[in-house]
């Protein structure tokens, strides 16, 4: 593993910096917060990444507890986020709304997968949920699926198919990229942008209240 730069500093923001600053590391995380991924996976996420500079990477992160590395199914090796690498989910969502300040800069290539929606509306939702929501939806963008489960005042947005919705979205990531930008409303991007297929009627009002909500965690 290479030698990394510390700041030296006492400063816990120096610290948290010193394992979490370094270029890609934080975009890692963010496609983790989505689940448990391959090494294939990430970097097909992380376009323009190097096999040796991620694999550095992920050795980093593991050394410093924030991720592990494991047996899935099939023989195949994953890496997941820890206790502690699941509290990056905040800082994440907070770069996210600094970020959505700001335009592109120059040429910009679409994600080689999507993991990267998962912290930024999973986050949005956990905010906004309330004790008496509770629905799983299945949504599908660009033909990815994730799965929002809404549970006992939990919110959490996984890169997985959905074993038993009670509603499916269809829709494309520049539409949800606009939303989330408050370029489009809801309303707008329900009606043209996005289809549903109910299975359990009476989750639609919750789904939509719930969306409501973390667009307006977005907005802030």
């Amino acid at each position: 593993m290479a030698k990394t730069r510390s700041y030296k500093l006492l400063c816990p923001i120096a610290r948290g910096l010193d394992r979490i600053g370094d270029r890609w590391t934080l975009l890692i995380l963010r496609d983790l917060h989505a689940g448990p991924a391959r090494f294939s996976d990430l970097q097909h996420g992380l376009t323009g990444i190097a096999a040796n500079l991620l694999t550095d990477r992920l050795a980093k992160l593991i050394g410093d507890g924030l991720i592990v590395r494991e047996n899935g199914a099939h023989g195949a090796m994953l890496y997941r986020l820890t206790e502690l690498g699941k509290k990056t989910r905040d800082i994440l969502f907070d770069l996210a709304l600094i970020g959505g300040h700001f335009p592109p800069e120059g040429e910009t290539v679409d994600p080689g997968n999507l993991r990267t929606i998962a912290v930024t509306l999973g986050t949005a939702c956990q905010r906004a949920v309330s004790d008496d929501m509770e629905f799983e939806a299945s949504i599908i963008v660009d033909g990815e699926a994730f799965v929002l489960t809404v549970r006992d005042g939990n919110a959490e947005m996984l890169y997985q198919a959905a074993s038993k919705p009670d509603l499916v979205l269809t829709t494309t990531y520049q539409a949800m990229l606009a939303l989330g930008e408050g370029e489009m409303d809801l309303e707008e991007f329900s009606t043209t942008h996005a289809q549903m297929d109910v299975k359990t009627p009476h989750t639609v009002d919750t789904f939509m209240r719930l969306m409501t909500g973390a667009l307006a965690q977005l907005a802030d």
